[in-house]
């Protein structure tokens, strides 16, 4: 290992252990990438190799008794707003991933440096031979005060990322691109294998990463800018998609969290808390300029939605649930978890966003996908270039000046009674009239007869409750939809519910 002392007399690409052995630098550019990406579409897929069987071998105690030495993270020696870390392979993450690192028009490899790695004595005897690597990268910024860099964005395992703004604990992810999700034939889950990461100019925070993406369906590169300012992290994405075959089922954007219970399905789960998930709810702001809301469900069959649309002007998958006494639940933090928000860069035309909710027994699992679904194929051996910005923030702004939702409960009204019983509560807003009296109630659905529900003030949120009830007989399954008017005007969300028995 290069000590401190020797490291400082080196290049500006030796800044840190390990990178003296790297390859020769070579000139770095977008058109570089896309040329890149270009011959390995050209290719036919190769599989990727695997981390010896030790390191897959590694319980999970064993793979966290292994740490990287944040102290020595790249560019902690550097006047940079930006420093890196990076992770080990092994357990869940069998590939490696390429990492590069790019200074003043020059890129180069960063080599494997299993020395940069701290361990407890806990942890296993490892071999060295054979294809080693990282499996992700930690990019982390001054998030909070001068000279203390906390971690905000996290790459590692396929195509995911997280990322978070201050204050916020990890909770949904990203995704470069869903392919199958929900298909017959079983998912495939393209992988970021590249990086290229960018160091900033002193005193510039924002934080540029490159990715090369591979599967055997499609070659992508993707191009994410990164500013973990405050409340809020803005990232800004750009992608050009090179498929090998027509990619019919295919999701642009992707969102993945998990939704375990809360009021709606609260009786299906002995449990002390009173709800769990990172997110509960399908925000959606369509072309015509109607402001959504779909309630997320842990249902028993999986279930697919798709909101027909043309150039949506938004989506994404938000927590409202923003206090501890929403959860109950002081290790998990699910009050702190990030909202996401989803902003075409362009016009995306005809297509649906699309919901994914897969029944799950444990809230280890993520079971909940979202994304842009095209209505037309993307093409075997043609290009397709979308972008789009993302918005990780602990609440999403309001998109339209409306009512928001802000809690449904779901279950039977008195005992023994085989009605169902819906309330849907709606933040204060100035798009409401003082008396609730004067509002005009709208609930339909497919195949329910719905009462015709009444509106009434939560004493506790000022804002207005909506009630209704409905006999299902023999109905399995159904659509709701419901909204307040006031003097001809929607004043609240769309309100849309999947019920099933």
């Amino acid at each position: 290992m290069i000590r401190r002392d020797v490291l400082k007399s080196l290049s500006a690409f030796a800044l840190f252990p390990g990178l003296a052995q790297a390859q020769a630098a070579q000139p770095f550019s977008e058109a570089m990438l896309l040329d890149l990406a270009r011959e390995v579409a050209a290719k036919p897929y190769a599989k990727r190799p695997t981390v010896p069987q030790a390191w897959q071998d590694m319980s999970y105690d064993e793979y966290r008794s292994i740490w990287f030495r944040s102290k020595d993270a790249i560019w902690s020696e550097a006047d940079s707003t930006l420093e890196l870390d990076l992770f080990l392979p092994g357990l869940y993450f069998p590939h490696t991933v390429e990492v590069n690192l790019v200074e003043d028009g020059m890129t180069r490899t960063l080599p494997f440096d299993f020395s940069l790695f701290d361990k407890t004595d806990k942890a296993p005897e490892l071999p060295l031979d054979g294809h080693l690597g990282y499996s992700g990268l930690r990019l982390r910024a001054e998030l909070e005060k001068p000279g203390i860099f906390q971690e905000y964005a996290v790459f590692q395992g396929a195509s995911y990322f997280r990322v978070i703004a201050r204050d916020l604990v990890y909770g949904l992810s990203a995704r470069g691109l869903a392919v199958d999700t929900g298909g017959p034939e079983g998912e495939e889950f393209p992988d970021f294998t590249r990086f290229w990461i960018e160091k900033p100019a002193p005193g510039v925070s924002t934080h540029t990463v490159h990715a090369l993406m591979e599967s055997p369906s499609v070659t992508g590169i993707y191009h994410f800018t990164m500013r973990p300012e405050g409340a809020e992290t803005e990232v800004e994405v750009r992608c050009t998609l090179m498929p090998r075959v027509a990619l019919e089922n295919v999701g642009i954007a992707p969102l993945t969290s998990m939704f375990y219970f809360d009021a709606t399905n609260r009786h299906r789960f002995d449990d002390f808390r009173a709800a769990v998930h990172d997110s509960d709810g399908l925000s959606i702001l369509n072309g015509n300029g109607e402001m959504l809301w779909r309630p997320l469900g842990n249902p028993r069959d999986l279930q697919i939605s798709s909101f027909v649309d043309t150039n949506p002007q938004g989506f994404g998958l938000s927590q409202r649930s923003r206090a501890y006494s929403d959860f109950h639940d002081l290790e998990a933090h699910y009050h702190e978890r990030p909202s996401l928000w989803i902003t075409p860069g362009e016009g995306w035309g005809r297509g649906a966003v699309t919901l994914v909710e897969i029944p799950t027994d444990k809230e280890i699992y993520d079971n909940i996908v979202a994304y842009w679904r095209p209505r037309e194929p993307l093409a075997e051996g043609a290009e397709h270039s979308f972008s789009y910005g993302m918005t990780w923030t602990g609440g999403i702004e309001e998109k339209k000046p409306v009512a928001r939702v802000i809690e449904t409960r779901a279950g039977r009204g008195f005992p023994n009674d085989m009605r169902q019983v819906v309330t849907v509560d709606f933040a204060p807003h100035d798009a409401l009239p003082e008396a609730y009296d004067d509002l005009v109630l709208y609930v339909y659905s497919n195949r329910l007869e719905t009462s015709e529900g009444q509106v009434q003030r939560n004493p506790e949120t000022g804002g207005p409750r909506l009630a209704f009830s409905f006999d299902p007989g023999e109905v399995t399954a159904a659509e709701i939809r419901a909204q307040l008017f006031h003097e001809g005007r929607g004043v609240s969300e769309v309100w849309l519910y999947r019920w099933t028995a």
